[in-house]
This record gives structure tokens, C-alpha cells and sequence, in this order.
């Protein structure tokens, strides 16, 4: 079994002030933390024109639901259908009415890795057909795509290390590679048939019934067969695997659920047939929760695959337990600030409250919007934090004039409305322009930009209990868009539209295909949306919302920490890439970038200060390891050198190099000309002076 591992997170201690007040988090089923608001508040309809129409691929049945956005199967259902996705531990692609497997080598350099499809295996029926493929169904950790011309329905469960089939009808297979065939052997019954190609790859094809098999150079095929296909690659070519693969082969996962209930807590069960035990793999992060839990599973540490994300192991049992340290989510800081300090951060308070102005606001994205109400919002917090009441209405009265607007519709130039099609909230900009407003439109960054209004609603609702009462609904809608739990509850929303509770952490890419899968790239602005959930939550008095809110919190910060954070002596990615980098740019399902989407891998600062914002105190708990803080300051700081680098980034840059040499930090914050436009100097003195 594995042994224990060290979990990186480390947890809030709530001041006993009563400023830290936080909610208890209590245990609860599911169905308690998928708990929602009974009065279900609908934007107006959208008309978009930049929507992709989901009946091309997703099956009748499903058109009525809201569907996924941001899923990792999202490429299958986007223009052709045709781009690959990475179901661990291969590259699958569909198109001509054949799937292709991949089992992918890595390209590495310094800038990025990213993973090779070639089309080891194309699976198909051998009387040709055409026709797109359909989802006819899918979850949280698996996605069943067939090909109705061909028989075939695909049963794609994540972490497999089997492709199974069903083929539904009596149908003659063709089984496809672009290597050439070195050797080919069946046992007695010819339900096994083991192949190895000359690339040095060995494959094995497990049937529910005898199945007839020839081959030429580059091409399987069969006499009819109806039943079950199972295909797997062989560990390294070794055979000292091939008893495992036989053990478990006989045992098929057909779906598999993620299951949230009770805090700070993840079950995994899959819906299986055939007989046996279940064999599937859990990469590193799943590894490290497993550990913490009571589990009925076993790690087979030895049988493993290749993997952008590090290693997947093998591990059987029929349902896994993945247990988090609890991150407690407060309003304020988890030391307080320094008495002497107060003074400093006062006056920097007043003249940042004098400065808020709603008449003036001229932006109307809705992210830039989002930032500015958050923003506020910071001051009205650290005021409360330091006793200083005397500016919080002014703040409070800012905050309602900037967010009701949004609430009510009466915005001019822009607002929130609901897309039946998809189901979820866009923006007007987004309706009718696929850029517009960051691509909110065919639900790009759902979670970043109505996390800040969540923050914003939640600090009104704080101190004004009357407004949160007056705006629940629109507030709840706003949270159920990105995080729904139980879509038949409340069926205006996808579930979970961008946590993918495989890979543990959020996707911002949504409705446009890449040839990479889906994208994040700020992880610090995703922990804030499930952060500003939990705090409306505690506003509302909804222990279930905070419960839902700390659990993904906790998920996002170990995900980001697992494969954003590149330490030093990191052994998760190759030397080449992790002797260059300290932090990712934009981490995709098959890809690893050290660019961002705004600027080149060589403004360090921006990777940095992208990774951070905006500045609350959760991000203590994002950036607990202040070692490698300093190497990440340390890798950062030459950069700051450059001509033109902005006020803004430096401010980040600064607050994190607090963490451990709060004197320079201080110094330098004291001295910048201009701030991010969702940070203030108000809130940097809040940071360097709340540093244990």
C-alpha cells in the first residue's frame, strides 16, 4: 500500500476575534451540499451568435439538459469532433467513423512540453461506414461515444488502461496502425491476442467471447464479433505486467461519478459490469488523497504509465476515497495586523475610499467590472480588520451602486443573460462577439469573472443583510452558473461547469477547440471563485455553499501547488523544463506552457503576479511554502528589470517577497506609482503588515 505523503496545504487557524468569525463546516450527503436556492432566478434570454449548436454531436436524450463547456471531452463536440482529447493514459481521437489511440510520447524543451498523438491504434468496422460519432452519455469521469454506422460505442472511462468497446452488433473490426506488426500471437481460446509493433510497443486485445483475428503488415481484422473489445498497452513492453492486466481485464468500469459528501472530501464511484475486481489508475494528487483516507483500494506501485501530470498507478478497488486537509475560509487575515502598522494602512485606507467613485466608471467588461467591485470590496474588509468603521458605508454604498446594475440588467453597454442552449449565464458583450469580454460568451473563465462579483456580493451582504436578502436569487445564479452540483435540482445549469473533479483542479477554456484540450491559466483567480462562494456562503448563513466553496478551495490550491508551483528540485517534469521555470503560464490537458495568453514566457513577472491575484487571504494558503516563495521571487526579480514592466505586476511580485523579507518588500511597495486594477496600496500594506 502507499505510504502516507506530505500534503502541501496548510490549514487556516481562525483568530478567536470575532472579525475571523467563520462557519462550521458540517457533515452532509450530496444531495445536502448540492443543497440549493428554492427560488431559481433566470437572467434574460440570450440570442447569441457566436454559440456552436450542440445537437451535432450530443445525443437527442441529452439536448433537453445543460451541457458541459469546459469538460475534457469538450473538443468531441466542437466543430468536426475530429481534435484529440487525453482520457490518462492515452490521446483519443475520433473521426471517418474510427477511433484512434495514442499512447503519447512528450516533446521537451525549456518553454514547453506537450504530448505527441500518433495514431497507434484505429479502431473501426471493417465494412466502412460514415457518420459522425455521438455522445450518448457522460459524467464526471467518463464520456460513452458511439459510432452508429459502425456498431461500436466506446466506453471512455478516465485513468483506464483499457479502450473498451461494445460492439452491438455482429460486425467485422479492422484494427489500424501507423507502426508495422513484429509479432502476433492468440491463446487457445482466442479471447486474448497479443501484438508488438516496432516501435517497441506491445498490445494486448482481451474479447468477452472468441473472436477470429488475421493480420498483414499494418492492419487486424475480424470475422463478425459482437460483445466486449478490451485494449491495453503492455507496462514497457515488460511482461512481468501482463499477469495484472489479465487479472483485471475481465472487470469493466462503464461510468464513474464524483461524489461530494461531506467536506474537504471527494468519493469516486464507477458503475462496472463483467466480473472481478476494478483496475483503473490515479495520478500523483490522487496518490497523495488517498493516503489521507480510510480506503478499501489497493496501489499497485509498480504497475504504471508515462503521463504529462506525473506517473498514473495502478489501483484497484471499486470506489476511492480522496481526503483533503481542511482549508478554513475567513474575511480576514490569519494572524492580524501589526498594531504599530495601523496607522500606515489607515491613511492609505482613506485616500483609496476617497478615490471610489461609481459616476465615473467607464468600463463595462465584465471582468475588469468584476475586478473593480472586488477591489472595493478588499477596503471595506481590511477597514472592519483594523477597527476603523468610519469608511465602510461609503465602500458598501459604492459596492450596491456597481453590482446591482448587474443584478437588474440596467447596465448600460453590457449585462449578464441566460443561454438556454448550452445553459449557463453569458454576457451581452459575449453574445454576439466570441472575443467579447474574454470569450464569457462560449464560457471562457466563467469562474474568474463571477468570482469577483461573488466577493463583491458577498461583503455587501455582510454588512447589509437586508440587500443580500433583496439579491439572493440573482447572487445564487451567479454561483450555481459555475458551480451546480445537482442539475436535476436546478436544470439552468451544467454541473460543476469548470472543476473537473478527475484532474482535481478547474479548466477556464470553453466552447472553442484546441488541438490541446482544455487550458487554465491564472489558478489563483480560480481558488477565488470557490474562495468568494464559501464567504457568500458565510454571509448567507448557507453551511452547505461553505462547505461545497472550502472543498473545491482546498482541491484547487493542492492542484495548483501539485502542477503550477515547479520547485527547484521538482522531479514531477523533466530537468530541462523545471531547471528554467518556478511557476507555469498556461497548463493545458496535454500541453505545458510557459507563455501566457498576454504575454511571452519572458515576463516573468506576469507569470508570477497571474498566479496570485488577486491579493486576499486565501492566498496565504496558496503561496504556505515559503521556500519556494523565495525561489519564485528569486526567479523573478531580474525580470523586474526590464524597460516597461508594469506598476502593477511589480506589486505582486513585492507582496510575495513579504512572506520572507518584509522590510525590502515593504520598502519598495511604499515607493510604486500605480496598482493592478483589482489592488491597492491599502491592500499591499494590508498584505506586507498581516505577515507573520
Amino acid at each position: 500500500m502507499l505510504s502516507k505523503t506530505h500534503i502541501y496545504i496548510t490549514p487556516f487557524k481562525p483568530s478567536p476575534s470575532p472579525q475571523h468569525n467563520q462557519t462550521p463546516v458540517p457533515p452532509s450527503s450530496e444531495p445536502a451540499m448540492a443543497k440549493q436556492n428554492k427560488t431559481h432566478f433566470i437572467f434574460p434570454e440570450a440570442q447569441s451568435t457566436v454559440l456552436p449548436d450542440p445537437s451535432e454531436f450530443f445525443s437527442s436524450t441529452l439536448l433537453s439538459k445543460p451541457l458541459p463547456t469546459n469538460s475534457f471531452f469538450q473538443n468531441f463536440v466542437l466543430k468536426n469532433g475530429d481534435q484529440p482529447e487525453y482520457i490518462h493514459p492515452y490521446l483519443i481521437k475520433s473521426s471517418n467513423s474510427s477511433l484512434s489511440l495514442s499512447y503519447p510520447s512528450r516533446q521537451v524543451s525549456s518553454a514547453v512540453i506537450y504530448q505527441v498523438f500518433n495514431a497507434d491504434l484505429t479502431i473501426s468496422s471493417k465494412q466502412g461506414s460514415s457518420g459522425k460519432h455521438v455522445i450518448s452519455s457522460y459524467s464526471d469521469l467518463s464520456v460513452t461515444l458511439d459510432i452508429p454506422s459502425s456498431n461500436l460505442s466506446f466506453l471512455l472511462v478516465r485513468g483506464s488502461p483499457f479502450l473498451t468497446v461494445s460492439v452491438t452488433q455482429p460486425t467485422p473490426l479492422s484494427i489500424t496502425t501507423i507502426h508495422s506488426i513484429l509479432s502476433f500471437s492468440s491463446n487457445n481460446t482466442h479471447t486474448k491476442h497479443t501484438f508488438q509493433f516496432n516501435n517497441g510497443q506491445t498490445w494486448i486485445l482481451y474479447a468477452s467471447s472468441p473472436i477470429t483475428l488475421s493480420h498483414t503488415l499494418s492492419e487486424i481484422t475480424s470475422h463478425a464479433f459482437s460483445g466486449i473489445v478490451r485494449i491495453a498497452l503492455l507496462p514497457d513492453s515488460d511482461s512481468k505486467h501482463e499477469a495484472v492486466l489479465d487479472k483485471f481485464s475481465s472487470c469493466y468500469p462503464v461510468s464513474g461519478e464524483a461524489k461530494f459528501r461531506e467536506p474537504f472530501c471527494v468519493e469516486y464511484k464507477w458503475e462496472k459490469k463483467g466480473s472481478g475486481d476494478l483496475l483503473l489508475l490515479a495520478h500523483p494528487l490522487h496518490l497523495q488523497l488517498l493516503s489521507n483516507a480510510d480506503n478499501d483500494v489497493t496501489v499497485l506501485e509498480d504497475f504504471k504509465y508515462g503521463s504529462i501530470d506525473g506517473d498514473v498507478v495502478g489501483v484497484v478497488g471499486n470506489s476511492w476515497v480522496l481526503k483533503t486537509d481542511p482549508v478554513f475560509v475567513t474575511w480576514q487575515s490569519t494572524n492580524g495586523v501589526k498594531e504599530e502598522s495601523h496607522d500606515e494602512i489607515v491613511s492609505a485606507l482613506s485616500n483609496d475610499v476617497d478615490g471610489l467613485n461609481s459616476s465615473s466608471i467607464t468600463e463595462t467588461r465584465s471582468y475588469f467590472y468584476g475586478k473593480l467591485v472586488a477591489r472595493a470590496a478588499r477596503l471595506a474588509l481590511i477597514a472592519e480588520e483594523l477597527c476603523y468603521p468610519d469608511v465602510i458605508p461609503m465602500v458598501i454604498r459604492f459596492l450596491k451602486e456597481t453590482i446591482e446594475p448587474w443584478l437588474e440588467g440596467t447596465l448600460k453597454g453590457n449585462g449578464f443573460l441566460h443561454d438556454k442552449k448550452w445553459g449557463g449565464i453569458i454576457t451581452q458583450q459575449g453574445s454576439n462577439d466570441g472575443g467579447g469580454d474574454f470569450g464569457f460568451g462560449i464560457y471562457n473563465d466563467h469562474h474568474y469573472h463571477l468570482g469577483y462579483f461573488l466577493y463583491g456580493i458577498a461583503v455587501v451582504t455582510k454588512f447589509d443583510e437586508g440587500w443580500g436578502r433583496k439579491y439572493k436569487a440573482e447572487a445564487y445564479s451567479l454561483v450555481q452558473d459555475f458551480m451546480n452540483l445537482d442539475t436535476k435540482s436546478n436544470s439552468n445549469y451544467t454541473r460543476l461547469r469548470c472543476f473537473d473533479p478527475y484532474v482535481l483542479h478547474s479548466w477556464a477554456g470553453g466552447l472553442t477547440e484546441f488541438t490541446d484540450g482544455r487550458n487554465q491559466e491564472s489558478t489563483s483567480e480560480a481558488v477565488c471563485a470557490y474562495y468568494s462562494a464559501a464567504l457568500m456562503g458565510l454571509a448567507y448563513g448557507d453551511a452547505h455553499l461553505v462547505s461545497l466553496g472550502s472543498t473545491l478551495t482546498a482541491l484547487e490550491i493542492l492542484g495548483t501547488k501539485m502542477w503550477w508551483h515547479v520547485e527547484e528540485k521538482g522531479t514531477l517534469y523533466e530537468e530541462e523544463f523545471t531547471e528554467e521555470n518556478r511557476i507555469m503560464g498556461v497548463l493545458w490537458s496535454n500541453k505545458r506552457d510557459t507563455g501566457l495568453w498576454f504575454a511571452p514566457a519572458e515576463w516573468k513577472e506576469c507569470r508570477l503576479g497571474i498566479q496570485l491575484l488577486p491579493l486576499v487571504p486565501i492566498s496565504e494558503a496558496i503561496f504556505s511554502n515559503a521556500e519556494f516563495v523565495k525561489q519564485l521571487v528569486e526567479w523573478t526579480l531580474p525580470a523586474l528589470n526590464r524597460d516597461g514592466v508594469g506598476e502593477g505586476w511589480k506589486g505582486f511580485v513585492y507582496a510575495l517577497e513579504g512572506i520572507y523579507d518584509h522590510e525590502s518588500a515593504l520598502h519598495k511597495i511604499r515607493n510604486l506609482t500605480g496598482f493592478d486594477g483589482g489592488n491597492s496600496l491599502t491592500n499591499l500594506l494590508w498584505w506586507i503588515h498581516s505577515r507573520g
